[in-house]
């Protein structure tokens, strides 16, 4: 991504961003607008907000961590884009206490609803904060990814408290509080008022290949990319996806 990230980092998020930009391309051409207004939620250092301002639009963050919101001032200052970059504290369920309703181009909604108490709620306010016809960005933990790799790490009994567990976690020490399958997030989106455009697994070979391979054979991050582009949108990988991206339009 156009940010330069490290090749390990790059595989985490290279599916998502190379999605977010053609989607922010089209709302450019659909607006008449070179530059878009953008909210991401839950942003914290700018990983996503930082690349999105060089493109030349405005990025608001929202996210409740200060140091956070620090280090994407600092972030954004080295990139030279912190005219366009705006940080505030809050959360995603008291968004409109700090941002206003209907106005922005696109939301990012990334790594969110694993946190918060009432994920549908924070679905509705990030469809909320666009305007007619916005793209959303969804990104959340995939069940299907954490049952898969608790397996494959010899933790049966975890992968199958993962597989039951109405909030997919696989015990107390879990560090993730929910998952959630593709059908669940579509269904929270649908429900939201956002015309649903395509839904992508996202690292779905990255979190179980061993680090070593990927750092010292030659040329396997580049295949590693290349792989995980090419199943992204089939349906049949989406079950082992540690993570689920969606894409959608806010209905008019």
């Amino acid at each position: 991504m156009s940010d330069q990230l490290r090749p390990r980092a790059s595989l985490r998020t290279a599916v998502v961003w190379d999605v977010l930009k053609d989607a922010l391309e089209r709302r450019v051409k659909a607006t008449g607008r070179d530059a878009l207004d953008v909210l991401d939620t839950g942003g914290g250092t700018g990983n996503f907000a930082v690349p999105v301002a060089r493109l030349g639009h405005r990025v608001t963050v929202v996210d409740p961590s200060p140091n956070a919101l620090f280090a994407l001032e600092r972030r954004a200052a080295e990139a030279a884009v912190a005219d366009r970059v705006r940080g505030v504290q809050g959360d995603i369920l008291g968004l409109f206490e700090v941002v206003d309703r209907a106005g922005y181009d696109a939301v990012l909604c990334h790594g969110v609803l694993e946190y918060v108490d009432d994920p549908a709620e924070g679905v509705r306010h990030a469809v909320e904060a666009l305007r007619p016809s916005g793209a959303l960005s969804l990104l959340g933990a995939g069940l299907g990814g954490a049952v898969l790799a608790r397996a494959l790490a010899g933790h049966f009994t975890e992968a199958r408290q993962a597989l039951t567990d109405p909030a997919g976690r696989w015990g107390e020490g879990d560090p993730v509080p929910r998952r959630f399958t593709a059908e669940q997030l579509t269904e929270l989106v649908t429900a939201a008022g956002v015309e649903v455009g395509a839904v992508h697994g996202v690292r779905v070979f990255a979190d179980l290949v061993p680090g070593v391979l990927v750092d010292t054979e030659p040329g396997a991050v580049e295949a590693l990319l290349r792989l995980e582009a090419a199943v992204a949108e089939l349906p049949a990988f989406h079950a082992v996806a540690t993570q689920l991206h969606v894409l959608g339009e806010k209905r008019v």
